[in-house]
């Protein structure tokens, strides 16, 4: 059973979604404290997170901070109508998805089994042929199906959105992926997203990469057209 990880400091939202997602088939967890929340979530991770931006103490953004940290477990927002700013930074800092309050029950469903179609997309191409494979690029080796990447044989631990960009890159290397087509790669296209939110993307894997490999150096930037994959 897909397990889901509900975090908002408003209990009457937490027991009616978590009906909500029950009715539908989810095993549900759910905690108003985000401090609790950020040490089961790092020790026992569900299968997708849903976090409210605006909490006491901390914060949905500081959450979702430290829990990037550890783990690249799916995480939607939950946002008011006027946090778009909030709902940027929060893509940009690996976010999945966000759904604006006051949402629908069925909205916050549909969202969930969109991330987590994403999350299995590798699973899904696997019946469709040789999307399935593993990509092996140099020192970079993609594992769709096991969600798994290397670089030189040293674990890089990505984002859902920061896998499905490094994988259209790396699918075709030397070919220049613009903005827009990353976007479509990376995101439902229920989402919008702007430019500089796939460039932050793209700072964030550099950053993870060069972590284990200060030379990393295989995404390019071609300003004003996009990036491309190189094998180094």
């Amino acid at each position: 059973m897909t397990q889901i990880a509900l975090v908002d400091d408003d209990r009457n939202i937490l027991t009616s979604v978590s009906i909500a997602l029950e009715a539908e088939g989810f095993e549900v967890r759910a905690y108003a404290d985000p401090t609790a929340a950020l040490a089961a979530l790092t020790q026992t991770p569900p299968d997708l997170a849903v976090f409210d931006i605006k909490m006491p103490r901390m914060d949905g953004m500081e959450l979702l901070r430290r829990l990037r940290q550890k783990s690249d477990l799916p995480v939607i927002f939950l946002t008011s109508k006027d946090e778009e700013i909030d709902e940027v930074l929060g893509l940009r800092m690996g976010a999945d998805d966000y759904v604006r309050k006051p949402f629908s029950q069925r909205l916050l469903v549909e969202r969930i089994r969109a991330v987590l179609r994403r999350r299995d997309a590798g699973a899904d191409e696997a019946e469709r042929g040789e999307a399935d494979k593993a990509i092996q690029r140099g020192k970079l080796t993609l594992d769709p199906l096991r969600h798994a990447c290397l670089w030189d044989g040293k674990p890089v631990t990505l984002t859902v959105t920061e896998f499905l960009i490094l994988q259209a890159l790396a699918a075709r290397p030397g070919f220049v992926k613009s903005r827009d087509q990353l976007m479509d790669a990376a995101y439902d296209d229920q989402v919008y997203v702007d430019d500089r939110t796939i460039d932050s993307h793209i700072k964030r894997i550099r950053k993870k990469f060069r972590a284990v490999d200060e030379d990393f150096a295989s995404i390019e930037t071609l300003y004003g057209v996009g990036y491309r994959y190189k094998e180094v």
